[in-house]
């Protein structure tokens, strides 16, 4: 359950104690804070750090619980926030999102991870190795953790764009243009930018909150007033993602539009050609059948040259047809 857990005073870990009973404790006398980190608790887990450190039980409900939204809720004791990291595997075009849950107190931060997606190891590690960020106290591990999310999201955005252009070139493409994986592939991709949006977009708000321009406005508690600019460079890099995944959400929808368009134009090409040979066989069928009728009086039917300039006179009309439907692009 207990991925890790340190104490950072002035910046600088120390091993937490075995007891987390001990733990806030220990970090209030050492003037730091202390930092907890848990992997998919269980209720019957978590009690003991949710009494230690006096969680709201709602915020406890949703840290138990994955595939929650991006968001932001202050209690009287803690803070509480949501961040979906997510991770594309370009081989299968599959964007999966995790869940990061940050309780953030005066002095101590939890974090609860659900899924694969979350760099919290990789934000620990960095923060270790800056000692005057990690001074800051609790909201600069908040900021890390939100700014390692975002910049990801930047990386995910730049990989489904390249992606989107081989997409975009297959289907073009006139050989496979308008095969059926080439549809199924479009609209799976689809589903992925979807599930991009449903990670980003959400998560607006609440840096918004966390830089101060929120629709409440104000400060927000257990958030350092000095830390507005860093989360407000982070809500910058988020609304660049967002407009990044508009564009491909649009640009996904005009290949689609542009697929089927491709499809109607060959099925309307195969249509004119099917049309144009079945023009010229019923020329010679209803000659033939004309002739074919069993009546005594018919026109040239005792001519010695009937038969010959029949079939010259269809050769000559299937050839005036052929040149005609060449001409206007049916054949």
């Amino acid at each position: 359950m207990i991925v890790d857990c340190a104490i950072y005073r002035h910046g600088h870990r120390t091993e937490g104690p075995e007891d987390l009973s001990d733990a806030l404790a220990e970090a209030r006398a050492a003037g730091g804070f202390v930092w907890i980190g848990l992997y998919e608790p269980s209720e019957r887990e978590f009690d003991l750090v949710t009494d230690e450190f006096g969680l709201h039980p709602l915020a406890v409900e949703d840290a138990l619980k994955a595939h929650q939204r991006p968001k932001l809720e202050v209690y009287d004791d803690s803070l509480f926030m949501v961040v979906k990291p997510v991770v594309y595997e370009a081989d299968s075009d599959t964007v999966s999102a995790g869940d990061v849950m940050v309780f953030v107190g005066d002095c101590f931060v939890v974090t609860v991870r659900h899924g694969e997606g979350a760099p919290l190891a990789t934000v620990r590690r960095r923060l270790e190795e800056e000692p005057e960020m990690l001074d800051k106290g609790p909201t600069a591990v908040l900021y890390a953790i939100a700014d390692a999310t975002v910049d990801h999201y930047l990386e995910v955005a730049t990989e489904l764009q390249t992606d989107l252009d081989e997409l975009e070139a297959q289907v073009f493409e006139p050989d496979t243009g308008g095969s059926r994986t080439t549809a199924s592939r479009i609209y799976t991709f689809k589903r992925q930018v979807l599930e991009f949006r449903r990670a980003t977009g959400p998560l607006a708000l609440p840096l918004a909150r966390l830089a101060g321009n929120g629709p409440l406005g104000g400060a927000t508690p257990f958030v350092h007033d000095k830390a507005r600019p860093f989360f407000r460079d982070v809500g910058d890099h988020l609304t660049r993602v967002n407009e990044s995944v508009e564009a491909l959400d649009r640009l996904v929808s005009d290949i689609l539009s542009a697929h089927l368009a491709q499809i109607s134009v060959r099925q309307n090409d195969d249509m004119r050609k099917i049309s144009a040979w079945a023009a010229m066989a019923a020329v010679p069928t209803m000659i033939a059948g004309i002739y074919g009728m069993n009546f005594d009086h018919m026109p040239e039917l005792r001519w010695l040259w009937s038969y010959p300039a029949v079939i010259l006179l269809m050769a000559v009309l299937e050839v005036l047809l052929y040149r005609l439907f060449k001409r206007r692009g049916w054949l």
